[in-house]
């Protein structure tokens, strides 16, 4: 069995740039019109939808905060209606914000990396779920090996948000799948030429990081991405409640 998703319509999040645009470009590859959600960078989502348009896929952009339940439940009902239903969820939008120590942390930037990954999470996933339901769908969330091994520096609340989309990904399986949805989720590991890490990794931690893997060199969003095809593919359909660790043997359980 492939990962064939001709004809499949996709809603990734966060897909104007980095991982989301790796994931909305591959999906396009495999066959699926991808609703491109963004939430700042118009320009870069454009960028995205225009990648997808040249496969011969259809593409569009859809803007919205992730952490505010109206707006999440604006653009999925608009990314349904452009796609004429939903088969696929990628929930890629999160942010890790700053690397705050929890002596440190304010109130504010606490909920602020809650509600970009965790919150975010929830809020697509259950405007969505009518219509994956409808055609047995596929959701796949963003984990990080952060949720694993508690992130590095001042990334306390970023590990606790995405240790809470793995729990997430679990009980919500459990919960949909009588109704045909899979629910798994990806936990990357270091990904470089990322605006996450050209912005929170020094470039000697990151010379240090890829050193220690074993696999001998870092992921790409293009690893990230051929690992989504997959789980949202119809050769992972007994892989739900899963979550694909993507760590090039780095932190392996």
């Amino acid at each position: 069995m492939t990962a064939d998703l001709t004809d499949a319509r996709a809603l990734v999040t966060g897909a104007g740039h980095g991982l989301g645009r790796a994931i909305a470009v591959a999906l396009a590859g495999a066959g699926a019109d991808v609703a491109v959600h963004y939430g700042h960078s118009a320009d870069e989502a454009e960028k995205t939808a225009a990648d997808i348009t040249a496969l011969g896929r259809r593409a569009k952009t859809f803007a919205g905060d992730v952490r505010d339940a109206e707006q999440v439940n604006s653009v999925v009902a608009q990314a349904v209606d452009f796609l004429g239903g939903l088969d696929i969820l990628v929930t890629n939008a999160g942010h890790l914000v700053a690397r705050t120590p929890v002596a440190e942390m304010t109130d504010e930037h606490w909920h602020h990396v809650i509600d970009v990954n965790l919150t975010s999470t929830f809020l697509t996933c259950r405007a969505a779920l009518p219509s994956l339901a409808a055609s047995g769908g596929r959701i796949v969330t963003m984990a990080s090996l952060a949720s694993h091994n508690g992130g590095g520096g001042g990334a306390v609340a970023y590990a606790a948000a995405k240790a809470g989309v793995v729990g997430f990904t679990k009980g919500l399986a459990k919960e949909v799948g009588p109704q045909g949805v899979t629910v798994t989720a990806v936990a990357p590991g270091f990904i470089g030429g990322t605006a996450f890490h050209d912005t929170f990794t020094p470039p000697e931690a990151q010379t240090a990081i890829v050193g220690s893997i074993p696999v001998g060199r870092g992921g790409t969003p293009e690893d990230v991405a051929a690992a989504v095809v997959y789980l949202a593919s119809p050769a992972a359909r007994f892989a739900s409640g899963s979550t694909l660790d993507l760590t090039g043997a780095q932190w392996p359980r």
